[in-house]
């Protein structure tokens, strides 16, 4: 029996279709779940589940458990959800516990849907376990033929889901029939998150918590009713007992048996706001250069936590890779260098303040918010009125450094297929934005190089995306076709 009643989902409204016609199929599913630690996949598959008509045997893997452990919180759920709590005797191996659930799921009533939720299935698969053969056997002989099972494997270490799981090459190949990538919250689900709370703060204070929180709901939990987002800031990541203090290390330990050249990444990656190119990454961050140092880059792409773009223009060359994560960035930006002083409680309440006042906490809220961006293109498209089909893409130009050509940058572009492209240009600022004659001619010459490098013959019109929109001049008016505000990424 359920003791509780589910607690409200924000958002996720895609995802919730999704499981919910998972639940309800005529056939047996196997859903495989991934995304961000902290970014709240638990939460939704059990408070969802608690919701709907079904039996919900949910059992969590213990982090650095034995498999002795595993194997006991396993036989205790299986008494927990079929038999009113009747202790079970713990099996010594997966395949004989298996076979337990098989025998409690025999007798359950015909009509009834059973959902099987093993939540943090990494943590469960200890060294020579044999959980993984122990499920390839129970799905491929039992419960693939029984339409009520619907299996979800869930975890946060992403690329031991997507290896082991969707991409497996042994007895689970093709087995799985969906995945869900649980991605972190928008901006217009951090809004109602923040509303179901009682919290109301307005767009602008949410953008400056979102560019240090990202959409990651455990952070947002932390945000106290009444503060403004300096005030949060400073509680959360610069007072002694703050959650977010020591985060960082529990973040990544947590998901990598060996953290160490995955923060050494991440580190490297960080100094460069602009991204740095994958052989120029290698070098820097001194580790090998060979498959495992590019393996390891894509599980931190799988994972959420850096993303790798390539130039308009360039089919395969050129990669380069950001931090996608916010608080990774946030902290080793600014957490980081004033740990000692916060450990030592030398950081007073309302360090933050001053610290927010600061040019060079303004010049990197300006580029965090171009990364918010490129998490919302969507919203972007749409305020733009492009067609659905325009492919969203950034450019760079970087010279040698012999050559006298200059180079450019551009934050956005949208390659659309009614023969034009929209150049996006991205501005955070505290008031509306002013085009001065200077910058004018700044963003003509990048549209200038952008054509003769790209030598492309499409029509290029200008677009302003920024927090409060534009003040009216001669050179607004004349050079920019259109603008985005903050506001409406929160659509």
């Amino acid at each position: 029996m359920r003791e509780n009643s589910p607690s409200k989902i924000i958002g996720r409204a895609r995802e919730q279709i999704l499981l919910k016609e998972l639940v309800a199929s005529k056939r047996a599913e196997f859903l495989a779940i991934y995304g961000r630690r902290r970014v709240g996949k638990t939460y939704l598959i059990k408070n969802l589940m608690d919701s709907l008509p079904c039996v919900f045997f949910h059992v969590t893997g213990i982090q650095k458990g034995t498999l002795k452990e595993q194997l006991e919180e396993f036989a205790k759920q299986i008494g927990t959800t079929f038999y009113q709590g009747a202790s079970i005797t713990p099996r010594t191996r997966w395949r004989d516990a298996f076979e337990d659930l098989t025998q409690a799921i025999s007798k359950i009533p015909k009509d009834k849907k059973i959902v099987l939720f093993f939540d943090e299935f990494p943590w469960m698969a200890t060294p020579r376990s044999r959980l993984l053969t122990a499920l390839e056997l129970y799905w491929n002989r039992y419960w693939v033929f029984d339409n009520r099972v619907k299996l979800i494997i869930c975890g946060s270490a992403t690329s031991w889901i997507i290896e082991k799981i969707i991409n497996n090459k042994g007895g689970l190949h093709n087995r799985v029939t969906r995945t869900l990538n649980l991605k972190p919250f928008s901006l217009s689900e951090t809004e109602s998150y923040l509303k179901e709370n009682k919290i109301h703060l307005n767009h602008r204070q949410i953008l400056d918590l979102y560019i240090v929180l990202g959409g990651v709901p455990l952070y947002w939990s932390f945000v106290r009713k009444g503060l403004s987002a300096h005030q949060c800031i400073d509680e959360l990541c610069f007072q002694n007992d703050g959650p977010l203090v020591k985060e960082f290390e529990r973040l990544y330990s947590s998901l990598f048996e060996d953290a160490k050249p995955y923060v050494d990444l991440i580190r490297t990656i960080a100094k460069h706001r602009y991204g740095i190119g994958q052989a120029e990454l290698i070098v820097e961050s001194k580790l090998p250069d060979g498959g495992g140092t590019v393996r390891r880059l894509n599980q931190l792409e799988e994972a959420g936590f850096i993303t790798s773009l390539v130039p308009y223009g360039h089919k395969d060359k050129g990669i380069y890779f950001l931090i996608d994560d916010e608080y990774s960035l946030f902290y080793l930006n600014w957490i980081e260098p004033n740990l000692k002083s916060i450990s030592k409680k030398a950081t007073n309440q309302g360090f933050w303040l001053s610290q927010a006042s600061r040019p060079a906490w303004k010049g990197w809220a300006g580029l965090a918010f171009e990364s918010v961006c490129y998490k919302h293109i969507d919203q972007i498209r749409q305020a733009l009125k492009l067609d659905p089909g325009s492919i969203a893409a950034t450019w760079r130009f970087s010279p040698r450094s012999k050559d006298e050509q200059e180079g450019a940058q551009i934050d956005l572009l949208f390659g659309r297929p009614d023969g034009a492209i929209t150049i996006c240009e991205i501005k955070c600022s505290e008031s509306p934005f002013s085009i001065d004659k200077a910058y004018a001619q700044e963003l003509l010459k990048k549209m200038e190089i952008f054509r003769k490098q790209t030598r492309s013959k499409k029509q290029l019109f200008l677009s302003m995306i920024t927090t409060f929109g534009l003040k009216p001049t001669m050179y607004s008016e004349e050079i920019v076709t259109n603008e985005v505000m903050l506001d409406e990424l929160f659509k």
